[in-house]
């Protein structure tokens, strides 16, 4: 009976989509969505209960890409379905899954890392961030985010976005940006849109492109300065990886520890969402700032969380510094890293030897990322295009 629902409801998702993809205006959408005569479909009338036990059993069933499209699907058949997938589907804190576009700027799993890779494009100056769907790199993961390095005359900005070929400043892809000095040693990480309840917008010519778009006034779209990340000069020679240190201002210290909790967005702004018109479950009628962000960085004693990367061990036979990257990594780069929770604020406990995020080569324009809670893939995306950048007083 599942398989029978799920191939219905992907024939009636696929012409919802079709239905929704010819509507232009936004009030055209509404009424569309609103509609009784979407609502009074047979799968809309199912009885709650049973409704509830079926999209559990999806959701359960169809765990990895692709078959988890499903999942997705169901939030597009109408609004009940839409409303209870959202209460089935958890965030990737809880469930080590990335659902829905919004996964990728929600913490990732605390047991675990979770296992992605970068492709870089040398021509175009682009590069694409996939999530694996398994232990090999040969095949094509879960495309997550992309960006596009732009070089300007005292600095450089990687553009980060949804979509893979849409990548400025003015879409509503656009999720944030990574832009470091004319050196490049000192990056600074943006968001397109409020990461906390009392975070504070950086006024530039890019947030007035981006804004050309809002419909939202009380969620504002623009950059919010997340975290800064430094590069010091390699204090071991050629032989070395580089000394980084990020302080991640969106993320308390706390964070690491058991129970602590980060700043979690659950939804875009209304000027993102116009990217998912196939899929009304994007759409919210109110999206003020409090609605959309939960454990809000306030009042925060211990400050904000600091990661450093690891440093590492000489290696007698090999005569080389090496990391145990537990075979995500097999070939030595400058650009190879691990970061771990610096003890800003008083002794180094267990949690500080946790990796957070490691990052490092595997072929000539391929890479694997690795992320784990309190940051997301969005955060972890833009420390490793950090990496990539030329580092003139650091090499």
């Amino acid at each position: 009976m599942i398989r029978s629902i799920i191939q219905d409801m992907r024939s009636r998702s696929h012409r919802v989509v079709q239905d929704l993809s010819s509507m232009e205006e936004d009030s055209a959408l509404s009424e569309l969505i609103s509609d009784d005569g979407l609502r009074q479909s047979c799968w809309a009338q199912m009885p709650q209960e049973l409704l509830r036990e079926v999209l559990i059993r999806i959701e359960a069933s169809e765990a990895a890409w692709p078959p988890r499209k499903s999942v997705v699907a169901c939030a597009g058949v109408c609004r009940s379905w839409r409303h209870i997938t959202k209460e089935i589907v958890k965030t990737p804190e809880l469930s080590a899954k990335l659902t829905f576009p919004i996964s990728v700027k929600q913490p990732g799993p605390r047991e675990h890392l979770l296992q992605c890779f970068i492709r870089r494009n040398r021509s175009t100056q682009t590069y694409y961030l996939y999530l694996s769907l398994s232990n090999t790199l040969s095949e094509d993961g879960k495309f997550l985010l992309a960006a596009r390095k732009c070089r300007r005359p005292t600095c450089t900005d990687y553009i980060i976005s949804l979509h893979a070929d849409d990548m400025s400043k003015g879409s509503n892809t656009y999720v944030g940006k990574l832009r470091s000095n004319f050196l490049g040693t000192k990056f600074t990480i943006y968001d397109g849109q409020p990461p906390h309840a009392r975070a504070k917008i950086t006024k530039s010519r890019s947030t007035r492109l981006v804004n050309l778009k809002q419909v939202a006034p009380k969620v504002p779209t623009g950059n919010y300065p997340v975290a800064h990340i430094s590069y010091e000069l390699n204090v071991l020679g050629s032989r070395g990886p580089r000394r980084m240190n990020c302080i991640m201002d969106s993320l308390p210290a706390s964070a690491i520890e058991p129970g602590g909790v980060a700043p979690t967005q659950t939804e875009f702004s209304l000027s993102n969402a116009d990217m998912f018109p196939t899929f009304p479950f994007f759409r919210s009628r109110s999206n003020r700032v409090d609605n959309s962000l939960s454990g809000p960085l306030a009042n925060q004693k211990d400050g904000v969380l600091v990661l450093k990367n690891k440093a590492p061990r000489w290696h007698e036979q090999l005569q080389c510094w090496c990391l145990n990257f537990h075979g995500r990594v097999t070939i030595a780069s400058v650009k190879n890293f691990q970061l771990v929770a610096s003890p800003e604020n008083g002794p180094a406990g267990p949690e500080h030897d946790k990796i957070i995020l490691q990052f490092g080569k595997v072929g000539k324009d391929l890479f694997t990322m690795d992320y784990r809670y309190p940051i997301s893939a969005f955060q972890a995306f833009a420390i490793c295009l950090s990496s990539f950048d030329t580092k003139i007083a650091c090499e």
